[in-house]
């Protein structure tokens, strides 16, 4: 009996574990961190967190929506529920209570969601003059000017930007393939391959400044973006995806363009958004991005056709 005892438990522990690893730890880290603000409100008037019930869920709902936006509380809902999962508890999360406070949330607050800003064309290239301008060492220059530009050339999302390693490109002479071996949409690791071609501009081209940047770091294997140490000395260090946010702010605001509204999605809405413009179609897009839906890039779509496609267009005065 004992015997069966540890096999049960044993297997309880191995399943666990298994449910942790089907998800990312940037995901695992997202849910712990809404969870312990919905455990803060429960600890403050008295509830029970865990396990919770739809009414207890559906009152902090109402609380967060105050001051927060519907996609907030959607992902709130979804980490209060899979914390619940993790834990061998059953929540319902489909109940009534629930779905019908957030429709009456969604009515009243309006459900337009405003997204960050993406890095335009004129953007990009006011970041790359600037940078050019900085009175810095080449070799920052360098590694700067090939992040924002491999970053908005292959539609990067920040995480796999900066997990890129100088094993996963190859040269060829039509540009530059980079195998990313795992993203938010591959949690399994299947790996997709980005082709960037080189640009006419070379000032501007993700090509050819990234190998000017390997050329002067000497970088041979490991990560391709590290951090410099104080006297810009190279480390082995892997930039972190926040400190790429930080730099691209940084340059926007040395370029006197306000970048309150800009985040580290704004490279590959940006890619999305340009690309959409110039007339690529939503597969292409799709093929560089990563997207697996078409919803969010038919809305980059559309708002880059918000002026080409306008009725008011036919309308002579």
């Amino acid at each position: 009996m004992n015997e069966l005892t540890t096999d049960l438990k044993s297997l309880h522990e191995a399943t666990l574990n298994n449910l942790k690893s089907s998800k990312a730890n940037n995901t695992l880290r997202a849910y712990k961190s809404d969870f312990k603000d919905f455990g803060a409100f429960c600890v403050k008037h008295g509830l029970n967190s865990l396990p919770s019930e739809p009414k207890i869920v559906s009152l902090y709902l109402t609380h967060l929506s105050k001051n927060s936006k519907i996609s907030t509380l959607r992902r709130r809902l979804v980490s209060i529920s899979m914390v619940h999962k993790l834990k061998g508890h059953y929540l319902d999360t489909k109940h009534p209570i629930i779905i019908e406070n957030l429709m009456g949330i969604r009515r009243v607050k309006g459900s337009i969601q405003k997204g960050k800003k993406p890095l335009l064309i004129s953007h990009l290239k006011s970041i790359i003059d600037v940078i050019n301008q900085q009175k810095i060492e080449n070799i920052k220059k360098l590694r700067d000017k090939s992040i924002i530009l491999i970053g908005f050339g292959g539609g990067f999302r920040r995480t796999e930007l900066i997990s890129t390693d100088y094993e996963d490109l190859e040269f060829v002479p039509e540009g530059l393939k980079i195998t990313i071996r795992r993203s938010k949409t591959d949690q399994f690791g299947q790996g997709m391959i980005k082709g960037l071609p080189y640009f006419t501009n070379e000032n501007y081209c993700p090509v050819l400044n990234l190998k000017k940047w390997l050329e002067i770091s000497k970088i041979k294997s490991g990560p391709i973006f590290r951090r410099f140490s104080k006297g810009l000395s190279l480390t082995d260090n892997r930039l972190t995806d926040q400190s790429v946010v930080l730099l691209m702010k940084e340059y926007l605001r040395l370029a006197g363009i306000e970048n309150k509204n800009f985040a580290g999605h704004s490279l590959r809405s940006g890619f999305a958004t340009v690309a959409a413009d110039s007339g690529a179609d939503e597969r292409s897009i799709m093929a560089m991005t990563g997207h697996k839906s078409t919803q969010m890039v038919r809305r980059y779509i559309r708002e880059a056709n918000i002026f080409k496609n306008n009725a008011l267009n036919k309308i002579k005065i």
